[in-house]
């Protein structure tokens, strides 16, 4: 063999995964038993809360109050229902004052009280308009854990009938723990329905069941991982349940990204004759590399939310970074070193040729332009051809392309300027639960807003007559209903003030404003439903502008040092925001407006969850851009081999688009498992995630970037002398090779031979050749 034919010798990380691949594996197993008992429980560690902002004037004023008055904000309700009879009878008002005395005897329960012991100011809002239903209500004492496991212990005495009276449970302590409960069963039913068809689907991408298995032995890994993760950071901060189900989602589908396209370039080395080391090390060099900097967007897209001071939100970053890390790592050391070991035998068990009776079988180990393997030749030239058609076709009609493409997703978007921002509350869960039923009583039944009330807390030291004083001036604004109070402890003084309407509704909203700007010879601050609302919606307004200006910033030099133009990151990110607003609309007007709640069985609280849409922007976001890095990375391969533009876009997306397109919907699959949930939000989280991933990889990446690009011409590729001279020194690309010499010196398609075929892509021939020439 001559020096020139010779294959290279592995190097670098190629040397560190492919040297002793049996001993890496060894290991990773040992990780993944010890992540698997580190991560063992972990749903019963994490919260069902994480809304409010820790340092806002509200939870001040909620840990005050619980501090020094614990019965001023009660957690737990017992709706009593007398059936037919009045709340007044005596039978019933025996048996609601037994249940009281006995619920204030209980262990971590304090200030408990009843419609029955009440006084003649506050007993009419607990008791029902139709006076056959009553309110209990007491405090559960101690953080989430603690309530949650009081509730556990108590609730089965109270539950239920007792003489002439029925109970049920509702506050927010009983909806929070029932809604941590159902997550906990619709994330293993989401596992249960995702797993076998994404199994499917990679066998319908594969054809080998060898090949097909990999992707979910990454995913498993990552999510294993990340559970331990998860499980370590609840020793030292509060960590939301809903992070599990992105941990599942992001674990499937990034693991399933990956491996589609580290394992399709393997094959595709194989089918040049490589050995497999010398085809790992060639993916390492391409698909890796593209890989590595997919991770590092998703992973700053997600980051952006520890910003935010709610838990909820910073959840999603611990869960989210940790999988799409473990992913990556697990792609880029645990699969080659498993590639290796497996060579040819990659394609091993090819379940299609069952339906394949009779046609011949492509035996080459490669797949051409699809990236599937057990296929006929020509199924998957054809399959390269249509993308490619289809690139040639946009590019031809770049400007209608572009203009209506966006124009589309313009008008998709539009609901969403008619968002409510709300708080989640029991209307999250399904309407047949228990503490949903509660509190939808209470809503329609009781006068006020017992469940909803605002405190003002008053500290400092102040007489009778200054208190007398301000309460008049706060019953005197336009949206109070009633003031009760003042409870007074030494400097400290607590009101309870009852809206007119609904807890947190717009006018709630403003009452908390006027109530806060309302004066006092005392300081005061407010808190309640309404209030925590408000606070963190002041918080999110003032992170967004910094989080979305992290997330922009880093992900335009990340594209920068991939492909080494000014413009490109530009579109990236531009194109990427774009790509967002068909799932920001179908949230308003399914979710918050209503539409299709019968079909997929939710009920409409008439807004959004004030965090939801930034958890929903930084998820998606980073998920288009994990696209537009794989379609980028192959364009800029082959614009450094050719220097023609145009030619350059068409075979990006001819070898890219059927493996995004396979790589969305496999993604769309597990965030629709995650959709089925019974819960309001995760439900709207999974459903208007997979929109997001199709509208992203089949109009973005197929119909609107082709088309910017053609637009832009080989001004796309400019970028000013100082950054080319940074580029060239610490840019990478998935190439890793130097430019060739037409890209340097502009060659048009006359300067390189396209081997087209006459429909506008390259034929099979060609495209082996051009990978050949790479090597």
């Amino acid at each position: 063999m001559t020096e020139v034919n010779r294959p290279p010798r592995a190097r670098g990380w190629t040397r560190f995964v492919t040297a002793r691949p049996r001993l890496t594996l060894l290991a990773a197993l040992v990780l993944t038993v010890l992540a698997v008992l580190a991560g063992s429980g972990v749903a019963d560690r994490l919260g069902s809360g994480g809304w409010e902002d820790p340092g806002a004037q509200s939870t001040y004023a909620t840990k005050a109050l619980e501090r020094e008055f614990p019965g001023s904000q009660p957690n737990l309700l017992l709706l009593v229902d007398s059936g037919g009879a009045s709340v007044d009878d005596k039978a019933v008002a025996a048996e609601a004052d037994r249940l009281t005395k006995r619920l204030a005897a209980e262990k971590g329960v304090v200030g408990v009280g009843s419609y029955w012991q009440a006084d003649a100011s506050t007993a009419p809002a607990l008791r029902a308009k139709d006076g056959h239903e009553a309110l209990i209500a007491a405090r559960l004492t101690g953080d989430e854990k603690a309530t949650a496991e009081t509730l556990d212990r108590i609730a089965p005495s109270y539950r239920g009938v007792h003489g002439p009276v029925e109970v049920k449970l509702g506050g927010i302590v009983a909806v929070r723990h029932e809604m941590q409960q159902t997550i906990q069963e619709d994330l293993t039913r989401a596992e249960l329905i995702a797993l076998p068809i994404t199994l499917i689907l990679l066998v319908m991408v594969f054809g080998s069941a060898v090949a097909a298995l990999l992707p979910l032995g990454i995913g498993i890994v990552a999510i294993l991982g990340t559970n331990a993760v998860l499980s370590g950071l609840t020793r030292f901060t509060d960590v939301s349940i809903f992070a599990m189900n992105l941990t599942t989602a992001l674990g499937l589908g990034l693991a399933v990204d990956y491996a589609l396209f580290i394992v399709r370039r393997f094959r595709e080395e194989l089918g040049t004759g490589a050995d497999p080391v010398t085809a790992i090390g060639t993916t390492l060099r391409t698909a890796g590399r593209t890989v590595l900097f997919s991770a590092l967007t998703v992973a700053v897209s997600l980051a952006a939310m520890l910003l935010f001071p709610q838990y909820f939100l910073r959840s999603f970053a611990y869960a989210g970074m940790a999988v799409v890390l473990l992913a990556a790592s697990a792609a880029l050391i645990l699969l080659p070193a498993t590639l290796v070991l497996l060579g040819d035998r990659v394609d091993a068990l090819d379940l299609r040729r069952l339906f394949r009776r009779g046609r011949p079988a492509n035996t080459s180990g490669t797949s051409g332009t699809s990236g599937t393997s057990g296929t006929s030749g020509t199924s998957a030239e054809e399959g390269g051809r249509a993308w490619g058609w289809t690139a040639s076709l946009v590019m031809r009609r770049a400007p209608f392309f572009a203009l209506g493409t966006t124009a589309v997703l313009v008008l998709l978007g539009l609901p969403f300027l008619g968002v409510k921002f709300g708080t989640a509350d029991d209307r999250q869960l399904p309407s047949s639960a228990e503490s949903h039923i509660v509190q939808q009583h209470i809503r329609d039944g009781f006068p006020g807003s017992p469940g909803g009330g605002l405190e003002v807390l008053a500290e400092g030291k102040a007489t009778q007559a200054q208190y007398a004083a301000y309460k008049e001036r706060v019953a005197a604004l336009p949206e109070v209903a009633r003031v009760d109070g003042p409870s007074v402890k030494g400097d400290s003084a607590y009101f309870t003030v009852l809206p007119k309407g609904e807890a947190v509704d717009d006018a709630a909203q403003d009452l908390v404003r006027d109530l806060r700007a309302t004066d006092a010879p005392f300081d005061t601050k407010v808190t309640g439903t309404a209030a925590v609302l408000v606070d963190s919606k002041h918080a999110i307004g003032a992170q967004l502008p910094w989080a979305a200006a992290f997330v922009a910033i880093v992900t335009l030099l990340l594209v920068f040092l991939l492909t080494g133009s000014v413009l490109i990151p530009l579109q990236a990110v531009l194109l990427n925001a774009l790509s967002l607003t068909a799932m920001f609309g179908a949230v308003v007007w399914v979710f918050q407006d209503g539409h299709l709640s019968g079909l997929l069985g939710f009920t409409s609280p008439g807004s959004i969850e004030t965090t939801l849409p930034v958890l929903m922007f930084c998820v998606a976001f980073g998920l288009s851009m994990d696209y537009g890095v794989f379609l980028l990375s192959r364009i800029k391969e082959e614009y450094d081999r050719t220097g023609d533009h145009d030619r350059a876009v068409r075979l990006g997306l001819q070898r890219t688009g059927g493996l995004i397109t396979a790589a969305a919907v496999i993604l769309a699959v597990v965030m629709v498992a995650i959709g089925t949930s019974r819960v309001t939000n995760t439900k709207m989280l999974g459903l208007g995630i997979a929109l997001a991933v199709l509208m992203d990889a089949m109009v973005v990446r197929s119909l609107l970037v082709p088309a910017v690009m053609r637009l832009t011409g080989k001004a796309t590729w400019w970028a000013p002398g100082p950054l080319r001279r940074f580029h060239e020194r610490f840019g990478l690309s998935e190439g890793g090779e130097e430019p060739s010499k037409g890209a340097q010196n502009g060659a048009t398609s006359h300067d390189v031979p396209a081997d087209n075929d006459g429909d506008g892509s390259p034929d099979a021939s060609g495209d082996l050749r051009e990978v050949q020439s790479t090597r």
